[in-house]
């Protein structure tokens, strides 16, 4: 059973930075693609990012594009999301998701794309 934890997230200041990681456990970590989403207060989920399998492609959402940083590494079976220049919009519960299909560029920024996530975790950006 495919299970994804969220490390803790936390408090960040404005314009700081904050490193999230996601742990892979009980499949083939190395044949999902994992994306982060995200859910602002009295919103729904939006996309932020997702890397490929091999780690050698990346896609960011606009609002986060330039600021942020999706990573992976296979041996220890972890994506990692680094913020950077955070604003406070990017305050949200933070999720990452698995998926294991095909790229589709048409459906891979949509939350039904992907068959496992996380349950989550909470930043919240102060000035």
């Amino acid at each position: 059973q495919v299970q994804l934890i969220e490390s803790e997230g936390g408090v960040v200041g404005l314009e700081d930075s904050l490193m999230l990681s996601c742990k892979f456990s009980g499949g083939s970590f190395s044949t999902y693609d994992i994306a982060w989403f995200r859910r602002p207060l009295g919103r729904g989920r939006e996309f932020v990012a997702r890397i490929n399998s091999w780690g050698t492609t990346t896609y960011y959402g606009d609002s986060v594009k330039g600021r942020f940083t999706i990573s992976r590494d296979n041996d220890k079976e972890t994506v990692y999301l680094q913020m950077t220049n955070t604003e406070f919009d990017d305050q949200a519960v933070y999720f990452c998701a698995a998926d294991r299909g095909l790229f589709d560029p048409t459906t891979y920024s949509l939350p039904e794309t992907y068959e496992y996530w996380g349950q989550g975790t909470s930043v919240i950006v102060y000035q």
